[in-house]
């Protein structure tokens, strides 16, 4: 391998890209025909159906689902934020966290089926917390989730409906996304631990401290 190919497999700040940007576009593209097929929301008896994500970068990604389903059906499916922070389990510990935004999607819950929207599936911990916050907003029909990256080692009895790429990793590995409107660029990037601790805005990100 040339320098300059070293480069090219590096990622914007390093480490090994698992996807770049016309992989991350492809694979939100093939999640949305995903959603559409199992929800059947193209159908005129489908459920009302809402894609909640949970920030910052879970936001991102279902508001780009919400646009290729809409490229896709010509359905718009409304939208929203779930800030999880009052509902971690890991809050006591590290109590001083900047609360997020919560955003219901046009019309509520109640009766919707709501699809979670994150990044990085790990632990199972962040959609846990995410669920809880949920059931304070109202009462779903029922609730899915759709992740960008699973990456396994799950410490809770949770699996994720939709997934964009399943990526075997070890505990000394972690999995960051990066996308345009938070970082600039899109990809997907797996890098030691010790070298991502030292990445700015990214350890407060990883799901069940």
């Amino acid at each position: 391998m040339t320098p300059a190919q070293g480069d090219a497999d590096a990622g914007a700040s390093g480490g090994r890209i698992l996807l770049d940007a016309a992989d991350v576009t492809r694979t939100i593209a093939r999640m949305s025909h995903q959603i559409i097929e199992k929800t059947a929301l193209d159908s005129p008896q489908a459920p009302p159906v809402a894609l909640v994500g949970i920030p910052t970068r879970g936001t991102h990604l279902a508001h780009r689902l919400a646009a290729k389903i809409a490229e896709f059906t010509g359905v718009t499916v409304p939208t929203g934020s779930l800030d999880i922070t009052l509902y971690r389990d890991d809050l006591r510990a590290q109590p001083h966290r900047a609360l997020g935004l919560t955003t219901l999607p046009e019309g509520g819950v109640d009766g919707v089926v709501v699809i979670l929207v994150d990044d990085v599936l790990y632990s199972g911990r962040t959609v846990r917390a995410a669920l809880d916050a949920l059931r304070d907003l109202g009462r779903p029909a029922a609730v899915q989730l759709a992740v960008l990256v699973d990456r396994g080692h799950r410490e809770l009895p949770i699996r994720a409906d939709y997934v964009g790429k399943n990526v075997p990793t070890s505990r000394s590995e972690d999995v960051e996304v990066h996308l345009i409107e938070e970082d600039g660029v899109d990809e997907v990037v797996l890098r030691p631990v010790e070298r991502a601790q030292r990445t700015a805005g990214h350890a407060a990100r990883e799901e069940g401290l």
